[in-house]
């Protein structure tokens, strides 16, 4: 069957619409898939599998090293921003001061202009006095204040004389936040987790990349799709449906027999996985248009709905 005429008409001063189809341009959708999602024993921080797991109290997982690591860093930033910080506010201070350091010098120097006359007033008509203080042509200024001000006026149409915004520096934050979750976040507040192993069935902290781990009560293997609980006491993890039929009612561990509250139980933030019964919407859209007179397409970041 003969493709119509439309849509191999090529000659045409602009792109139709089956062209810019063909070109990849408009709204382009794709769902992710699983190497898109985060692995439950992921770090949140450097993706890999997670050595020697720290959990903040909103269930995000991370490597010890690369938690404390994070930690370190926005101390420095902090550190940095507070002293920039000071400096501004040291600046504005001595600006300040010698705002009003020239306000009295000018004050002194009108009032002793006034009594000893050392520049004339002119009240002639034939004199013109501005409002700048300058007398006809020949004109003399009045302050060193005018002569410091005009000294220092600033000339827009040279770039070297441009004058600046200046930016001013807003008082910093002196608490580190979690980098997954945004919420404020200390040392003391993060806990180890224990995951069991399937091989040997031991409780301990994941040390090997290729370990597979399973519920210490129930001894289901863990995957993606499963919902983890830890405790904040022991550190120990379980599948959700452990935790509310043993955990919540007995208020103990099933591991160490250690009591545990229910706000020390922490569900586990998981990366999900490909299906749309997960409940995430998994389907990154990007969108290309076509540049002016090139003919190529400036991508507009990808956004996930």
């Amino acid at each position: 069957m003969p493709q119509r005429h439309s849509k191999n008409n090529n000659d045409l001063a602009f792109f139709t619409y089956d062209e810019k189809r063909k070109l990849g341009y408009g709204t382009q959708k794709e769902r992710l898939g699983k190497d898109s999602i985060k692995p439950f024993d992921a770090c949140c921080l450097c993706l890999k599998p997670f050595i020697d797991p720290l959990c903040c109290p909103k269930g995000h997982v991370f490597c010890k090293e690369c938690i404390l690591e994070c930690l370190l860093a926005q101390k420095k930033d902090i550190k940095r921003k507070l002293a920039a910080h000071a400096a501004q506010q040291k600046q504005e201070k001595e600006e300040e001061e010698e705002k009003l350091m020239l306000k009295k010098a000018r004050e002194l120097e009108a009032f002793d202009q006034q009594n000893h006359g050392a520049v004339p007033q002119y009240n002639g008509k034939s004199h013109i006095s501005d409002k700048n203080g300058f007398h006809g042509a020949n004109s003399v200024r009045v302050t060193s204040y005018e002569e410091e001000a005009l000294r220092n006026m600033k000339a827009f149409w040279l770039p070297s004389a441009t004058p600046e915004a200046p930016v001013k520096i807003d008082a910093p934050s002196t608490s580190t936040i979690c980098p997954e979750g945004k919420e404020k976040l200390t040392l003391k507040s993060l806990f180890p987790i224990y995951l069991t192993d399937e091989s040997n069935g031991q409780t301990k902290k994941s040390k090997s990349l290729e370990n597979n781990f399973i519920c210490p009560s129930c001894k289901v293997t863990i995957t993606n799709t499963t919902t983890l609980v830890a405790i904040s006491t022991c550190g120990h993890v379980f599948c959700k449906k452990c935790s509310d039929r043993f955990l919540a009612v007995d208020k103990v561990c099933l591991v160490c027999n250690k009591e545990c509250k229910e706000r020390h139980l922490v569900t586990l933030e998981k990366g999900g996985t490909g299906f749309a019964g997960h409940g995430d919407h998994l389907q990154a859209s990007d969108f290309k248009h076509l540049g002016s007179g090139s003919g190529l397409g400036l991508v507009r970041p990808a956004t996930k709905t």
